[in-house]
């Protein structure tokens, strides 16, 4: 069996190349290279005591284990390099070597598979790869394999140098390369790819659409990067387009886990939740039943039984989860968020050791982090469980790259760019559809509670909270934006009247796919606060809805939730002190540029007076009172956000001044306000009562 000795570049930890640390890791290659496997695991181990988080030491532990038929040292290592370094190819790859020699060939197909999922770039793993599908019969699979590896040898060396450098995390010279490349050679579908990926990684999605789109159409049949097309299409919230690729990706390899994992992902995007559930339990079927695929397969399935009112059946996906990864913060903390979850004695004993472990990953870390936060407070165990939900938003904001510089400055432009002059001059443009509901506003603010309200009349579509809308904001503020200088929404004034229309009908068009019969149907997403002008503009027959809550409940309310993406400004208190007045602010200016064209409605008036509040929205809709609206819990519809437990129970008072129990810690929070204690409540607000709107 050959040795397997990786003696490319070292895996960068940004350390001088001649530091101690890179001499003794060059020192240990040079043995690898001998033969000296016992001196060389020996040399790794120390250096892995030395720099416990060296991806180096590690993996050449690994390395150096395996060659001398230490297979569960060798794995074992390999797992504490999974833990801190999970992106690591080489882990996966190293990992696949292990499998092999304990002739496991499933679990090495599987970790090959993540290792060139990863970087495709790995001629050594496709030729394994190759060789295992051959022995199991699974021909499609072996012809896929080969087929890598002759692309691999004719990819040029730019591009193979470029993939290791993005891999081992080096973006800007990864990047730098691959252009160069493509400038001075022309297009090159894994060149495009490689780009792509990096602006993944930088979340400028767009530009990575754009650009797999391009590669896809210069090679059809590369499979890995129709996949990568694909799961950019999912997070972009195109379910629809996203089906349609996995659907060919299936039509290749109708048993890939990865594939199927990945359509049924798309089927819950899409609203589709019972099929998304079957799919998910198809895979499981199919899935290691102790592995870490397991665990995230079962969390799935929990997150559609949630949506769709299914508590026991969530609780009980949440628990097997952890029963196959016990510290799997994730599920922990999704039972925690069902809001209704109360947690044993033994649970919080052992959630405080888990926290407690250095070897605990970040993520499972601050996910239990939030949940101890919540099993303390249903405890009344306040003080604990503030210093747990604010360790929790520590580790997350240290991880997060939210500027909020960049909220205030767009505000700023949108002030300045959509004027009632700017909405006079075009009136008349747009798609007319009166079709869409906007509930807008800060999360936790009691949208959820809106949208059921009204999704409970019999000509209102409830959906989700759809993307479309930042989509096309981020559309118009073109490739490679300068966050510093952005085009948007500047761009708004060159737009023509016809390019206006179609940017309305595309919208109608676009959410079709999420709506049934009913003539109405509600977009929820919460941030279109800051694209109210863009609405009005494309679509000025939409109503919009501003969900607001008083700001030390709304604030404190962001602080103790994780979301499972997005929303990073609710991380700290400045972060989200500074959203809300910039909220209120950018509130304001739509008041006085679409005057009347806002209802404002505040979560503490629905709790106090339901039945005045529901007959004032409808007013505002245009649409008849129906009692069903006031029964709103009786709706068995799916809910998706971390309201969905609370929105099925009558109204309650308790959550109001919640924040109260731990306002001994909120002083920061409270002068951060300042003023916007007051002026959320401004007069501006209550323009939109039933006689002056109806003579809108």
């Amino acid at each position: 069996m050959p040795a397997f000795v990786f003696c490319g570049p070292a895996m960068s930890n940004n350390n001088p190349a001649y530091s101690p640390i890179a001499l003794e890791v060059e020192r240990i290659r040079v043995l690898l290279r001998e033969q000296q496997f016992e001196a060389a695991a020996t040399a790794a181990s120390a250096l892995a005591a030395r720099v416990p988080e060296n991806r180096d030491a590690l993996y050449l532990k690994a390395l150096a284990e395996r060659q001398s038929r230490r297979l569960a040292d060798a794995l074992a290592t390999l797992e504490t390099l999974e833990r801190v370094h999970p992106n690591s190819s080489l882990l996966y790859q190293e990992r696949g070597h292990c499998h092999v020699a304990r002739k496991d060939a499933a679990k090495a197909i599987q970790a090959y598979e993540q290792a060139v999922r990863i970087n495709p770039a790995l001629p050594a793993t496709w030729s394994m790869l190759e060789g295992l599908y051959k022995l199991l019969g699974q021909d499609g699979q072996r012809r896929i394999a080969a087929a890598h590896g002759r692309r691999l040898s004719t990819m040029p060396p730019d591009v193979i140098k470029a993939t290791g450098l993005f891999c081992e995390g080096d973006l800007i010279a990864a990047e730098k390369l691959v252009r160069a490349h493509l400038i001075n050679q022309g297009e090159h579908p894994e060149a495009l790819r490689l780009l792509a990926r990096v602006a993944i990684s930088r979340d400028v999605l767009d530009e990575a659409e754009v650009l797999l789109e391009a590669a896809v159409q210069l090679d059809p049949d590369y499979i890995e990067l129709r996949r990568d097309y694909a799961c950019v299409m999912l997070d972009r919230h195109k379910h629809a387009e996203a089906i349609l690729e996995l659907d060919r990706l299936l039509a290749v390899d109708p048993r890939s886990i990865d594939y199927r994992t990945l359509r049924a992902t798309a089927a819950v995007g899409l609203g589709e939740h019972e099929d998304g559930i079957r799919r998910f339990a198809d895979v499981l079927a199919d899935t290691d039943p102790q592995s870490k695929a397991a665990a995230d397969l079962l969390l799935s399935i929990g997150h559609s039984e949630k949506t769709l009112g299914r508590r026991p059946e969530a609780v009980d996906a949440y628990h097997r989860a952890i029963a196959v990864r016990p510290n799997f913060g994730d599920a922990y903390w999704s039972l925690a968020n069902l809001k209704t979850h109360r947690f044993t004695e033994a649970q919080i004993e052992s959630l405080i050791r888990a926290e407690a472990s250095e070897t605990l990953s970040s993520m499972d870390r601050y996910h239990i982090c939030f949940a101890l936060g919540k099993a303390f407070e249903d405890r009344q165990e306040y003080a604990t469980s503030w210093q747990y939900y604010a360790r929790g938003n520590a580790l997350k904001r240290a991880e997060s790259k939210y500027r909020a510089e960049l909220l205030e400055q767009n505000t700023r432009h949108q002030k300045r760019v959509c004027t009632r002059d700017f909405f006079a001059t075009r009136e008349g443009f747009g798609c007319a559809a009166p079709d869409p509901i906007f509930i807008l506003g800060l999360p936790r603010a009691g949208s959820t509670l809106l949208e059921q309200i009204l999704a409970s009349h019999s000509q209102i579509e409830g959906t989700q909270e759809l993307a479309n809308i930042p989509r096309y904001a981020l559309h118009l503020q073109g490739m490679n934006p300068d966050l510093d200088n952005p085009l948007y929404p500047a761009s708004l004034v060159d737009l023509s009247r016809e390019e206006i229309h179609a940017f309305g009908q595309k919208y109608i068009d676009d959410t079709r796919i999420y709506r049934t019969h009913k003539p109405y149907f509600i977009d929820k997403m919460p941030n279109n606060f800051r694209h109210v002008g863009l609405i009005k503009l494309i679509l000025p027959n939409a109503k919009i809805i501003d969900a607001r809550r008083e700001p030390m409940a709304c604030c404190f309310g962001n602080l103790k939730q994780l979301f499972a993406r997005g929303q990073e400004f609710c991380y700290s208190i400045n972060d989200i002190a500074r959203y809300y007045t910039t909220y209120l602010d950018l509130m304001q200016h739509w008041d006085a540029a679409l005057p009347g064209q806002v209802l404002r409605v505040h979560h503490e008036d629905v709790v106090d007076d339901l039945d005045r509040s529901v007959r004032r929205i409808l007013d505002f809709l245009g649409l008849p009172f129906e009692a069903g609206c006031l029964e709103f819990h009786k709706n068995v519809r799916s809910v998706k956000t971390a309201s969905s437990e609370q929105v099925r129970q009558p109204i309650y008072r308790e959550g109001l001044d919640q924040w109260r129990h731990y306002e001994p810690w909120l002083d920061e929070l409270k002068d951060a306000l300042g003023d916007a204690r007051l002026r959320y409540r401004t007069p501006s607000s209550d323009i939109a009562d039933a006689t002056d709107r109806s003579a809108l």
